[in-house]
């Protein structure tokens, strides 16, 4: 009893850690892309975005075929040795390379489907972010394995730094999209010297692919399940890019920036940690739903309240930061931003299915979900692209049951403590918004009104958590205090 005391407050003060510095991360990485991405946008227009979002689909889905679903394995190996980091790390080499030489000879193939000659040389350029990304996929491992959220953080704001300041000179000095391509590239030059510089590991020569053959089994259900997900994320980008002009295409990715930009503030805080953290305490079935529960309540208390937020001050974020030359972005911004609150409670699920190990549910749901997006948003074609954005965003949100009748299979986690658990913090975070919205209504400028809803939103937030005496609240304020104590003691 005492050991396994020992246990549950070492394994809640490394949540805790984790927590805060991927928050700390996630924060200033979204607040880095928020400056960076200003300056981007004001200085290049709609077409220039368009021109590399429309190779977006194609670098993601690089990557998940060169990691091919090993850094996940990683993770979850109980005893892991130096062995299977070098042979996952090979691994990645040998498939970077190889996938760089097809993409390489299929950029007149892609440039002649997007009608866009210059992408011939501009993709040559982007896809050599592949083989950098792979680089770093082992040490990137290890730095979960040991929840060194702090570590990572710090990598991943430096090379954000490096590669955003590049970008926006380039930008400046007329470099059009080469600006951004150039941007991604640097970005995965520096994250994987980063993360070699912080973990102090080094590979052999000396290779053995067994361990590549022993992770196959879950490892390549994560991989078509990652493969899918890239699909589901970025397939917009492609069908907008084949049937309508680049501008609408850059109008959509600039909106599907900001989204994910929010998003990604609270899947990144949670996403670190919680495979590591549920894999711990898979032989406790009791305990992993409670700590379950708790990362989704966490989550929803987070996530509600930022795309919810966002949706409302979409107008004057847009208009203020970069330009109304963006003005046809701000209604996409908006449906996104709905379905955006939902898609970190998503990661919550998957990261469920990883830590018991299956990746074969994992990726039947994802098949799922794409087919019948893909079904939903072709059946609005004719409608326009706002129409197709909502029934994206629609699927995306409906989806979620799908993954919570099997948690309840895996678990026993039950569809009315979902309800109990998530939608308190979506309920308040609405009738928030529309406060906000109706008692700021008649503020004329555009500045003021921006101030105005985000304090009065922050602060309505915060009282109605408070008076309802919010658990989550409160560990947030008690975990914040003990880290100030802690620094004045120091």
């Amino acid at each position: 009893m005492i050991n396994e005391g020992v246990d549950n407050q070492n394994l809640k003060q490394k949540t805790a850690q984790g927590l805060f510095w991927g928050f700390l991360s996630s924060g200033g990485m979204q607040l880095l892309n928020l400056i960076i991405g200003i300056f981007l946008a004001r200085l290049l227009s709609p077409g220039e975005y368009g021109i590399v979002g429309m190779l977006a689909i194609f670098t993601l889905l690089a990557n998940n075929l060169q990691e091919s679903g090993f850094g996940v394995a990683l993770v979850n190996i109980k005893d892991i040795k130096h062995n299977d980091y070098n042979a996952v790390f090979w691994f990645n080499i040998a498939m970077s390379l190889l996938l760089y030489l097809i993409l390489f000879l299929c950029a007149p193939l892609i440039a002649a489907f997007f009608h866009q000659p210059c992408l011939v040389s501009l993709s040559r350029f982007v896809f050599l972010a592949i083989i950098f990304a792979a680089v770093g996929i082992s040490p990137n491992a290890m730095l979960v394995r040991s929840l060194k959220m702090k570590e990572k953080a710090i990598t991943s704001l430096s090379a954000l730094v490096i590669s955003g300041t590049v970008g926006v000179i380039m930008a400046f000095k007329g470099f059009s999209y080469w600006s951004l391509a150039t941007q991604q590239v640097l970005y995965n030059v520096v994250i994987s010297i980063g993360r070699f510089y912080y973990t102090k590991w080094c590979p052999t020569f000396k290779v053995d692919f067994t361990p590549v053959k022993q992770m196959f089994s879950f490892s390549y259900k994560v991989l078509i399940t990652a493969v899918l997900t890239t699909i589901n994320n970025n397939v917009l980008t492609v069908i907008f890019g084949r049937l309508f002009p680049a501008q609408s295409v850059g109008n959509f990715t600039q909106a599907n920036k900001w989204n994910t930009m929010a998003n990604q503030l609270v899947t990144n805080t949670v996403a670190q940690v919680a495979q590591p953290v549920l894999t711990r305490v898979t032989d406790n079935n009791e305990r992993q739903r409670r700590i379950f529960g708790k990362m989704l309540r966490f989550t929803a208390f987070l996530s509600f309240p930022a795309l919810f937020g966002l949706a409302l001050v979409a107008p004057q974020v847009i208009l203020l930061a970069i330009g109304d030359k963006w003005i046809d972005s701000i209604p996409l911004l908006q449906i996104l931003c709905v379905s955006g609150a939902f898609i970190p409670l998503y990661t919550i699920y998957q990261n469920l299915f990883l830590s018991q190990g299956k990746s074969g549910t994992y990726m039947w749901l994802t098949i799922g979900q794409i087919a019948v997006m893909l079904i939903a948003v072709l059946a609005c074609h004719s409608l326009g692209i706002k129409a197709m954005v909502i029934a994206f965003a629609c699927i995306n949100i409906f989806w979620l049951l799908a993954w919570q009748v099997f948690a309840y299979r895996l678990i026993g986690y039950r569809f009315l403590t979902m309800l109990r658990d998530l939608l308190p913090f979506m309920g308040i975070a609405l009738a928030v918004m529309a406060l906000t919205y109706f008692v700021t209504l008649y503020i004329s400028n555009m500045w003021m009104l921006l101030a105005s809803r985000l304090l009065l939103a922050a602060a309505l937030y915060f009282m109605v958590m408070k008076l309802l005496r919010a658990r989550i609240l409160e560990e947030c304020i008690e975990f914040i205090r003990s880290k100030k104590s802690k620094s004045t003691t120091l």
